[in-house]
């Protein structure tokens, strides 16, 4: 079976600003999705019942904060840093949960972000990032958790779980 991707959903004039810039910077072959910031890369599709069980005991708390900050250079591409220690917190919960399913990219994440850019040339990387580093930081929230199946380029959507008001 396919794996499922796990991502945080920003509220709506974040998840615009992202949205606008990733479709204007990001090759348009490769853009089959909105910005997004990925919790969990694959866990196992045949797991879906269990997942979004987890998912579902996950959002019945404040939704997390967030800040979109500074934008770091990834070399061929441009993400957007987001600091939400209460999102992390929630992403360590649901990693002890997913445990014995966890790829060592999954295991090992510190650190969220959103890609607006990837896969150019380094200096057209260099030129967004340029651009983009004089922009404050952005107050945001986290208004969901979005379960998707990957199938090899584009995402399906599962289901989207709101935090309780």
């Amino acid at each position: 079976m396919d794996p499922l991707v796990v991502t945080a959903v920003l509220d709506e004039p974040a998840q615009s600003r992202l949205n606008t810039l990733r479709r204007r910077h990001f090759p348009p072959e490769r853009n089959h999705l909105d910005a997004h910031v990925t919790l969990f890369h694959a866990l196992p599709g045949e797991h879906e019942t269990p997942v979004a069980a987890a998912l579902t005991d996950a959002v019945r708390r404040e939704p997390p904060e967030a800040v979109v900050c500074d934008p770091r250079l990834l070399g061929r591409g441009v993400a957007f840093r987001v600091d939400a220690p209460g999102l992390l917190a929630l992403r360590a919960d649901l990693a002890r949960a997913f445990g014995p399913w966890l790829t060592r990219q999954d295991r090992g994440k510190r650190e969220l972000h959103v890609t607006v850019q990837n896969k150019v040339q380094p200096e057209q990387a260099r030129d967004l990032h340029a651009a983009l580093s004089g922009d404050p930081p952005e107050r945001t929230a986290v208004v969901a958790l979005g379960l998707w199946r990957y199938r090899g380029g584009p995402w399906e959507p599962v289901a989207t779980f709101p935090f309780a008001p």
